[in-house]
């Protein structure tokens, strides 16, 4: 009896088209990689610091701004719209974050004493025992049989020391318990300025049924007058030692300290998100709707599926993960500055085009997304190493932009044909 349903060999040309289609982007950053290490050792010799452990993390924590708001990028490039707002999204939800920390919004809100407030005493009482702790030091060193005089100095200082270091340990407590609160309110806030900026952007699309292009130019002016507004049209500046949590400034630091297992710990938060848009693109059925939006979205309202409300789905959740790299772009800045995201939009769509994304729809990929955006950071930080100035960086990120959306007409006439 003959079979006629033949399993397809796993080494058919179809696969091995696909898995290459896959590779594509890792294998452009493998190759911009060794291309970039290879010059720097010509360059510099012993001097190259481009393989680096060290140039490694900073790369890495340069590209999670871009990456984090290029996942949700990849959600709309898929159902086939764009988001050209995202940059000033950005912007807006750094600037929103910088300003309620600096007018301590978060502890107004719950009670709590404000930051700034229980952070004073205790950054005087640290001050106070590193000097204190440093006089013993030099007072030891220095007198090797200590005369009455300085006994009694030495005493009093350690019972100084002692003091402080109570002092210290009570004035931590209301500090972590403010702390807490300030970074639980302004995440949050944080977060949802950016599902807030996303669901404008769907609303619109949806009831008004204009191009996504015409209202993301739009709402991306709107946003930047936002900001402009909250930030009195100057750039908010809280006080970095006073009013805003350390691990704010940790979140994408380098530093040894700020470390957890090799990486900044705002790397490892861009992967677990990365993994769970993953799980939701490729295994449930909000997933097979966003492909099936993009790949024709006219059969997608004939089988039955409410294009309007997962068009506001989609950019809502797209918002969401803007919301986090605005809480990543304050991390680097410290500040919020509302011109912080012009040009981050060029960024974020050429992640998801350089990594496989068609601006057509129906087809993109979180890994690709990742890649794309690690490519522009090698990129970057390759010309640095190299000595080449900012114009010939934009010169390049331009004609790799250009080849990719090349490559990508090429594909979907190929398919057409």
């Amino acid at each position: 009896m003959t079979d006629h349903n033949p399993v397809t060999p796993m080494n058919s040309p179809a696969q091995l088209r696909g898995a290459l289609e896959m590779l594509r982007p890792f294998l452009a950053l493998v190759f911009v990689t060794l291309l970039f290490c290879g010059a720097d050792q010509m360059r510099n010799g012993d001097r190259a610091t481009f393989a680096s452990a060290r140039s490694l993390r900073t790369v890495a924590a340069q590209t999670a701004t871009v990456a984090v708001a290029a996942l949700g990028m990849t959600m709309i490039v898929i159902a086939g719209g764009i988001d050209l707002s995202v940059g000033m999204s950005i912007a807006l939800c750094a600037t929103v974050m910088a300003w309620c920390l600096k007018e301590d919004v978060a502890t107004r809100i719950v009670g709590q004493p404000p930051l700034s407030v229980v952070m004073t005493p205790l950054t005087a009482a640290r001050s106070e025992l590193e000097r204190v702790s440093k006089r013993i030091e030099e007072v030891t060193e220095a007198v090797q049989k200590p005369s009455a005089e300085n006994a009694a100095e030495i005493k009093t200082l350690y019972e100084r020391q002692t003091q402080l270091t109570a002092d210290i340990e009570k004035l931590s407590g209301p500090y972590r318990r403010a702390a807490i609160w300030t970074s639980f309110v302004v995440v949050l806030i944080t977060i949802a300025c950016g599902a807030m900026c996303g669901l404008v952007n769907g609303v619109l699309i949806s009831t008004l049924r204009l191009v996504p292009f015409i209202v993301t130019l739009g709402t991306m002016q709107l946003y930047l007058g936002l900001a402009k507004i909250i930030a009195s049209e100057t750039t908010v500046r809280p006080d970095s030692g006073a009013q805003v949590p350390y691990w704010f400034g940790d979140l994408l630091s380098v530093r040894p300290q700020a470390l957890w297992l090799g990486m900044p710990i705002g790397i490892w938060l861009a992967l677990v998100l990365a993994g769970m848009l993953a799980a939701v693109l490729h295994y449930t059925v909000f997933g097979r709707y966003v492909f099936a939006l993009g790949s024709n979205e006219a059969t997608a309202r004939l089988c039955g599926i409410n294009v309007p409300w997962n068009k506001i789905a989609i950019y809502t959740l797209s918002g969401l993960f803007v919301g986090i790299a605005g809480l990543y772009q304050f991390s680097r800045l410290t500040v919020g500055n509302p011109t912080s995201g012009a040009g981050l939009e060029l960024k974020v769509i050429a992640s998801v085009v350089i990594g496989g994304g068609s601006l057509n729809g129906g087809r993109g990929t979180v890994l690709g997304t990742l890649t794309g955006a690690l490519i522009m950071s090698v990129i970057t930080s390759g010309c640095t190493a190299l000595g080449l100035t900012n114009p010939i960086q934009d010169m390049i990120l331009g004609i790799i932009i250009i080849v990719a959306v090349s490559v990508d007409q090429l594909r979907q006439r190929k398919v057409r044909g």
